[in-house]
């Protein structure tokens, strides 16, 4: 029978974990893009900050108290599903993948151009090809090669910025050489609203995609061996993180330099370094933004990788992208990605004002989308299932998780009435459209074809002797009383052999919804053996003849190893009722009944009898 593929190797560390966690905020749109928003907001862009914080905090706590009570891989698509229903999950988990891709893409162009800082002579497209094969290497070679590069890549994220603070500090209190208390910056060049307050909102459209990401930790932590505690510790830190490392550096950027200094549209940080008479100001910056770079390059392979993986662990994806190579990484997921980066460096090469700028545009308001979604997954869920058994709660419920659903609806309704913006808000929609459009048109096309086995399964006689070698195929329903009381109708006398076939599929077993990436396999082998120890065992009570073997991943290829063996003359194919069955939506029985002559019973199971 087929064994299941090799597992996912368990590589990240608790340092790694942490590590991930402290630097997944901090990107490049941090030491660059600031610039833009100090120079367009004045002085108080650090409340800009501090209010898309607040934002992306309380997206956080959501998504925290989901997660905690319900520690699940696929995080805010599974969310989605449960509240809004399957085309809700499905778009989600596709956008987000989407998303990552494109972020791949941008962050070698970006890399390149630093790159280009020191080394001005080699073309933009073959350096940003460069940094997409080392990542991509980086990631195929191991998950402990991913999480050492991301952890130093983190850490001198986190020690430039943590360093930057406390010089920018003394700087300003006046413990630095030939300085004394100086905050004048705050009011001196045209007040500390020098574009009105409405600047301050207007900023947030800017400065919230530069905080996304924190989100990326919830999916690192679901790999560590207590998934609740390490989501809870991951959405609890993003404060600190948050407002120490973008509103407290921003303030003490423009206390340091005049918010209207033109040296700020390069990097806000260089300028302050250079405010300080730092040697070499610019060089140290631009390698501290090209580790960022990388680093979010890196991330984006891992995170959209291990999400194309969970997808297909839902079958809502290739079921070969669950597929991993000795090294333990899942290589088709990590090179599939890959390639749509490559494509978007190409893209960026030959049409970068139109096929590249579509691709970034299509993708700029997709993570906003996201957090819509976790909003209003949060308010149905929390409805649902009541605050008395939640650990992590979210705050002033329900009236501030209905405060931030309107704030993030309110950026994306800016982004309608800014020019600038506006494209991608209507591209990144027509995106969402195209996959929701996708899923309703599969499910179609899965409900189409059903029907017409169902007509060409009912040409097929009725059995007209007594079964005596009798194949059952069933996972999550394998000991539902449906099944045992159809074995008993199909063979009373008591003289057919049985073959029990447990395919250990992730999704089947439950794992994929519950265990991190890296714990599926061995969970989902533990799971389906005691279910299929177990059954065998109440057929072996009745005085049956019966023993059976876990199957491949993948059901069907399950059954063709399993009919192979065994030589039924009876197929019984157990499933739940068909909202709740992932076989039913892949059309498993139907195949079935294509592809062997030989009577099929279709069994289906209530959930509420099978043992828990």
């Amino acid at each position: 029978m087929g064994a299941p593929p090799v597992e996912l190797k368990k590589g990240l560390s608790q340092r790694h974990l942490t590590m991930i966690a402290m630097g997944g905020v901090i990107g490049a749109g941090l030491f660059v893009g600031s610039g833009v928003v100090i120079s367009e907001t004045g002085p108080s862009s650090f409340i800009s900050y501090a209010l898309s914080g607040f934002l992306v905090i309380m997206v956080m706590r959501m998504l925290g108290e989901m997660a905690v009570a319900n520690p699940s891989t696929g995080s805010f698509a599974d969310y989605a599903r449960n509240a809004l229903g399957g085309w809700a999950g499905f778009s989600v988990g596709w956008l987000y993948w989407y998303f990552w891709v494109i972020v791949i893409g941008f962050e070698a162009v970006a890399g390149a151009t630093v790159v280009q800082f020191w080394l001005p002579g080699l073309p933009l497209w073959l350096v940003s090809l460069v940094l997409m094969s080392l990542m991509t290497a980086t990631n195929l070679f191991s998950v402990s090669s991913f999480g050492e590069f991301e952890f130093w890549f983190a850490g001198i994220k986190v020690a430039a910025i943590v360093l930057f603070l406390v010089m920018g500090a003394l700087y300003i209190l006046g413990a630095w050489p030939h300085r004394s208390l100086d905050v004048s910056n705050l009011t001196a060049h045209g007040g500390f609203f020098p574009a009105g307050s409405s600047a301050i909102f207007a900023a947030i459209l800017v400065v919230i995609f530069s905080m996304t990401g924190a989100e990326v930790a919830t999916i690192a932590a679901a790999e560590s061996p207590d998934p609740g505690k390490a989501i809870r510790k991951a959405t609890n830190s993003v404060i600190g993180r948050i407002a120490v490392f973008y509103v407290g550096s921003v303030f003490l950027v423009v206390c340091i330099v005049p918010w209207n200094s033109k040296h700020l549209a390069a990097s806000p940080y260089v300028a302050a370094f250079q405010a300080m008479n730092i040697p070499a100001a610019a060089d140290i910056m631009n390698a501290v933004v090209l580790t960022a770079v990388l680093s979010c390059l890196n991330s984006g392979l891992y995170t959209s990788s291990r999400m194309l993986f969970v997808l297909a662990a839902r079958r809502e994806a290739p079921l070969s992208l669950m597929r991993v190579n000795r090294a333990g990484v899942p290589m088709a997921a990590i090179l599939a990605s890959s390639v749509v980066g490559f494509l978007c460096v190409i893209a960026a090469a030959i049409s970068p004002d139109t096929v590249f700028l579509l691709l970034l545009n299509s993708s700029g308001a997709v993570i906003l989308f996201v957090y819509v979604l976790i909003c209003i997954s949060q308010i149905v869920l929390r409805r649902r299932t009541g605050s008395d058994r939640l650990i992590v709660k979210m705050w002033l419920f329900p009236g501030l998780s209905i405060f931030v659903a309107l704030g993030i609806i309110a950026i994306l309704a800016q982004m309608a009435f800014d020019p600038d913006a506006r494209p991608q808000l209507l591209e990144s929609l027509g995106a969402w459209a195209v996959v929701v459009v996708l899923f309703f048109v599969t499910k179609r096309v899965s409900e189409r074809h059903a029907a017409e086995v169902a007509e060409a399964a009912a040409s097929v006689a009725e059995p007209t002797s007594p079964a005596s070698r009798v194949l059952v195929l069933a996972n999550e329903t394998v000991e539902g009383r449906e099944l045992l009381d159809e074995l008993r109708s199909i063979d009373r006398a008591g003289r057919a052999e049985y073959f029990v076939c447990v395919p250990a599929n992730p999704i089947d077993t439950g794992t994929a919804m519950y265990e991190g990436a890296v714990y599926m396999w061995d969970a989902t082998v533990q799971a389906a053996q005691a279910r299929l120890d177990r059954t065998l065992a109440v057929l072996r009570s009745e005085n049956l003849d019966a023993r059976g073997e876990l199957g491949s991943f993948k059901p069907l290829k399950a059954l063709e190893e399993a009919v192979a063996e065994f030589a039924p003359d009876r197929l019984v194919i157990c499933t739940l009722p068909e909202e709740r069955s992932a076989w039913l939506r892949f059309d498993i029985v139907d195949r079935a009944r294509e592809s062997y002559r030989i009577p099929v019973t279709h069994v289906v199971v209530n959930p509420a009898t099978v043992p828990a």
